[in-house]
């Protein structure tokens, strides 16, 4: 019950912006009545027409006003002549009974523009406001651009759209609507629309939503069941076979198939086509975030283990980010649809962007950073690093900064821009571990008991189980200034660095035994010094 409220709220706010959208499209631009006092800009603008006929959709929707009020006299004014045998108020009455049953519901697609589409460049003074089909063909609503003595050019119904009205007329008089319906719910109108019109919008689209629902309810049993045949496996998650989103595009099919079947009126078919179009919106839009939230879920499951808490932020952010770009591409299509120039929205929110970018640079540079390190695998949370003078263990990766435990047990938080703009050693990061001790013996010692000490010290090395054997290298180096040096190379194998420390330790102590047992001494300065003031 609560996902149907919130659907039917959702509908519900639709509703009320696609009839608002119809009123205004049906008496915002109409003409003034004749009483009224023409407003200051029309006076301040003597070219501009009273009437409104300045423009092609100016005279539609002034007509259509002006014919809905049953004011014959200002509607004459937008007619580019008579017909033989019809007088300027039956015409009227009847072209806007042709108008109202059979022009295409887009008036916001009509011309705004003084001089018009000029869609036909042979014919710049003509505009075809719509085509309507008839049991003798397509027949097109044509309006025309003439002058009338001084005054700045207007446009006109044609007089070759005149013309056909009368057949047209009683094609749209013969509808089936009059005969298959009761006559008091054809002629009895409500605010201007028709009663058997009104139960079409009260009726028509709860009851098609309520059937897209019992859809959702019979398909879910039987996708279950499909599912279950064809991989043998049970459905785990429970979800709709039609969410709400493929319900209100079915729902916009609907109002389209509807609105070439049932003779609406001009301004209910306006209404639905508005609806349809903001629900085909809604629904893509919808069903573009539900598919965002699937891929975030979908990289979530195949993250890698180490830095799950800053990619699962990092791609959090990226999800909101491309479901705020698709509620703005639908507001912008939304404000198309209704005509509304957008351009200048567009221009100050990219004023704004570059401003905002400017002061939030270091911002978006820790950001980016951030992202780099994520989806590099550059530093992961555990890992021992030393940058620096700082030296420690990662505990958390974040989007803006990485905060690292220090040997101190101290927690430092450093900029992801600067973490990637440095030389980093990560010391977790070892295969092996450097035993590279220099060991130094008395120059009492003799050449015997240097090959002894040297030999001693690689056997010791070869025969250890943690020490790469490929690697060992025992030298004798160098003769120090207070020793004879003897170099040790060896690469030691260990789970970490406390585990090469340990074996470090049994190392020394071994090679200490093999200095003792060749019979010589580690030389000491201070030893050696006094040494040599004892022979001085």
């Amino acid at each position: 019950m609560t996902r149907l409220h919130k659907s039917y709220g959702v509908a519900s706010f639709v509703l009320m912006l696609a009839w608002w959208s119809a009123g205004a499209h049906a008496q915002g631009r109409g003409a003034p009545p004749a009483q009224e006092k023409p407003p200051a800009q029309a006076q301040e603008k003597p070219t501009t027409d009273a009437l409104g006929r300045d423009t092609p959709q100016g005279t539609v929707r002034g007509f259509l006003a002006a014919a809905r009020r049953g004011d014959a006299a200002v509607a004459s004014q937008y007619l580019d002549g008579q017909v033989p045998g019809m007088s300027a108020g039956v015409l009227t009455q009847h072209l806007f009974v042709v108008l109202d049953a059979r022009l295409p519901a887009r008036l916001t697609e009509i011309s705004e523009a003084p001089e018009g589409s000029r869609s036909n460049p042979l014919r710049p003074d003509e505009e075809v406001v719509g085509v309507i089909g008839s049991a003798g063909g397509e027949i097109p609503v044509v309006l025309e651009r003439v002058t009338r003595g001084s005054s700045e050019p207007i446009w006109l119904f044609s007089q070759t759209t005149l013309a056909s009205v009368p057949e047209l007329y009683e094609e749209v008089s013969r509808g089936w609507v009059s005969m298959v319906l009761p006559r008091f719910l054809t002629t009895t109108r409500v605010l201007g629309i028709r009663l058997f019109e009104w139960i079409v919008v009260l009726l028509g689209m709860p009851l098609v939503y309520l059937l897209t629902v019992a859809l959702n309810k019979v398909l879910r049993p039987l996708i279950r069941l499909l599912w279950r045949r064809l991989t043998g496996r049970p459905v785990v998650v429970d979800r709709d076979v039609l969410p709400t989103p493929v319900r209100l595009l079915i729902l916009a099919l609907a109002i389209r198939w509807a609105l070439t079947a049932l003779p609406l009126t001009l301004m209910v078919r306006q209404f639905w086509s508005n609806l349809a179009s903001l629900f085909v919106i809604v629904g893509i839009v919808w069903l573009l975030i539900l598919l965002a939230g699937e891929v975030e879920q979908y990289i979530r499951r195949r993250l890698p283990r180490a830095n799950v808490s800053a990619a699962t932020a990092l791609v959090r952010l990226l999800r909101r980010t491309v479901d705020l770009l698709v509620i703005f591409a639908g507001l912008l299509a939304t404000l198309r649809h209704f005509g509304i120039d957008a351009t200048p929205a567009l221009a100050g929110l990219g004023v704004g962007g570059i401003a905002v970018a400017l002061a939030a640079q270091k911002t978006l540079e820790n950001v980016i950073a951030g992202a780099s390190l994520i989806f590099d695998q550059a530093v992961r949370v555990g890992d021992a690093l030393k940058m620096g003078e700082v030296q420690g263990t990662v505990e958390h990766i974040g989007l803006r900064s990485t905060r690292i435990r220090t040997l101190d047990r101290t927690m430092v938080s450093i900029p992801n821009s600067q973490i990637a703009n440095v030389s980093l050693e990560t010391l977790s990061a070892r295969d092996k571990f450097w035993f590279h001790p220099v060991i130094g013996v008395s120059y009492e010692t003799l050449p015997e008991q240097l090959r002894a000490v040297v030999e001693g010290i690689r056997r010791l090395l070869d025969e250890h189980p943690s020490v790469e054997r490929n690697s060992v290298r025992v030298r004798f180096l160098r003769l120090g200034t207070f020793s004879l040096d003897i170099e040790v190379f060896a690469y030691v194998f260990a789970s970490d660095w406390g585990h090469f420390l340990e074996i470090q330790e049994q190392l020394l102590f071994s090679v200490t035994s093999v200095v003792e047992a060749a019979g010589t001494q580690i030389a000491v300065p201070d030893r050696l010094f006094g040494h040599r003031s004892k022979v001085q």
